[in-house]
């Protein structure tokens, strides 16, 4: 009986090494599970053609003088302000965060302002901005649909110059001239829709110096002008709102 009672002991103790034995070479051969897949994103893409439409104000600081026989004097300085419409083309490249684009935007304008002349109460100038062209590069920087960006270029603008008499309301001289100077500013868009984005911009322009020639014109108060100067700047904030053809890129793995 006893012999009998090693026997089975010796039985099971040999039946669990082998049990302990097989175990890690079961779970060995066991297929190990796949990683779970990393979520998908949408990122927004500006990259392409778009076309758009704007509206806001401007505001032009000019300075005005006159050649007369005697010499130059000076006309004085003025502030116009008022409304501007228009739209814009472009193209934009996008690499990584960086966004690079071009653009051409043309606006109405009706930015005027009129004032009593310092060399003779008896007449006024009138000053008026009617168009205003820009033709710039941009150089952006995205977070996925927002865009941060300056632009830099030329611009062009479209003015009239008057003189007339105070007392009869009668024009004494006139001028209209288109000028090419160059411009700065900074805007941010937003991509609201795949293809849909809005914005803000402003724009300063540098105008320079612009000069004219009249026909002998002689003021109510006997001064005689030949010519006249004008320099201004011009500074523009405007609403956008910009259509791209095609949509968001292609999903990418978020990456973290």
């Amino acid at each position: 009986m006893k012999k009998l009672l090693m026997a089975a002991v010796g039985f099971a103790a040999l039946n669990m090494a082998a049990l302990t034995m097989a175990a890690p070479a079961k779970a060995a051969d066991m297929a190990a599970k796949a990683p779970p897949p990393a979520p998908v994103v949408a990122v927004y893409n500006w990259s392409g053609f778009y076309i758009g439409a704007n509206g806001g104000w401007g505001q032009s600081h000019g300075c005005v003088d006159f050649v007369t026989p005697a010499g130059t004097l000076a006309g004085g300085c003025a502030d116009r302000s008022g409304g501007l419409v228009g739209g814009q083309i472009g193209y934009r490249w996008q690499i990584n965060q960086f966004v690079l684009g071009l653009e051409a935007q043309g606006d109405w304008a009706d930015i005027k302002n009129t004032r009593v002349s310092l060399i003779d109460p008896l007449i006024s100038t009138t000053g008026k901005i009617d168009g205003i062209g820009l033709f710039t590069a941009q150089l952006g920087w995205a977070w996925n649909a927002s865009l941060l960006y300056v632009k830099g270029g030329a611009a062009v603008t479209h003015n009239r110059f008057d003189i007339f008499n105070n007392v009869t309301g009668v024009g004494l001289a006139s001028a209209s001239h288109t000028r090419w100077g160059g411009a700065l500013g900074v805007g941010w868009e937003y991509g609201f829709a795949p293809n849909w984005s809005v914005g803000v911009e402003y724009d300063h322009l540098w105008m320079g110096r612009d000069n004219f020639g009249y026909a002998g014109v002689v003021t109510p108060g006997g001064v005689v002008l030949t010519g006249s100067g004008v320099s201004q700047d011009v500074d523009m904030v405007t609403v956008r709102l910009n259509y791209r053809f095609g949509g968001f890129g292609a999903p990418v793995a978020a990456r973290y």
